[in-house]
């Protein structure tokens, strides 16, 4: 990746996710986006079929799989060299998409699916795995953490255990320390402040902050509002080494990022 932090663009395959703007449902809309984001300087799509949004119902393999696949093999087709993720958590729908052109697993379960993990192991597949306490449908209501910090890196810690047991190879797996889920508001700031202790872990990092509840300046601030918080919130993330950033704005976050990055890379 050199020293330029890359942009992870989210296309989301769901009529419900948080950020109604960033809902691309149907195949005119998903190559849409696709266009915008990698226009705007996007270097990996990453396609969801399934809202993880807290209190979120989860939604089967098999409804998954069929608001996935075709639009992955369209973008596949129109943009053969692109870089596509997908963002599932269900080995069955992670095999499909690997089958029809995914370059990458982005599993906000963690691998705690097994399957998942030695399906991505068998395809040689990079992987993004993502720290998480409870699940979806129940993380905004558990009990306060301690230390964040010190939990997200037993956490991911975990993970890599994991993904030496199922063959996953260290070059193919990145972490995501999940900000947001089942993490309470406030405790995603000292986690983001003190991002750069989870480098001793030894993978690069992927963090989502775009648009979360935890920016916002106030109770009822919409996620349309938070754009100015989550670019600070990118370039906080940059600094402190974040490979990797998962977005809904590209372009303002590459402008950030690019900022970010100079500083990074200046000398007196």
């Amino acid at each position: 990746m050199g020293a330029r932090t890359w942009l992870m663009a989210v296309l989301n395959l769901t009529p419900d996710s948080f950020y109604a703007a960033s809902r691309a449902t149907g195949l005119d809309a998903v190559l849409a986006a696709a266009e915008a984001a990698l226009g705007e300087g996007a270097d990996i799509l990453d396609l969801g079929a399934e809202s993880t949004r807290p209190g979120s119902a989860p939604v089967g393999a098999d409804e998954e799989t069929a608001r996935l696949l075709p639009a992955l093999r369209a973008v596949r087709e129109r943009w053969p060299e692109a870089l596509l993720s997908v963002d599932t958590r269900h080995a069955a729908t992670a095999r499909r998409a690997l089958e029809a052109g995914a370059d990458i697993l982005n599993d906000i379960g963690g691998l705690a699916d097994r399957a998942l993990a030695e399906a991505a192991a068998r395809a040689g597949a990079a992987v993004v795995a993502m720290h998480l306490r409870g699940t979806p449908a129940t993380m905004h209501r558990l009990p306060p953490l301690e230390d964040p910090v010190a939990c997200v890196r037993e956490g991911l810690g975990a993970v890599v255990a994991r993904a030496d047991a199922a063959g996953i190879a260290p070059a193919c797996l990145a972490l995501d320390p999940g900000f947001g889920f089942g993490k309470n508001l406030d405790e995603n700031f000292p986690l983001l402040r003190e991002l750069d202790a989870l480098h001793a872990i030894g993978a690069p990092l992927v963090v989502g902050v775009s648009r979360k509840s935890f920016l916002r300046a106030e109770a009822n601030e919409p996620p349309e509002e938070r754009l100015p918080a989550s670019l600070a919130a990118a370039t906080a993330a940059v600094l402190a080494g974040a490979h990797v950033l998962r977005v809904h704005d590209v372009g303002p976050t590459r402008a950030a990022a690019r900022v970010a990055d100079r500083l990074l890379r200046a000398t007196l």
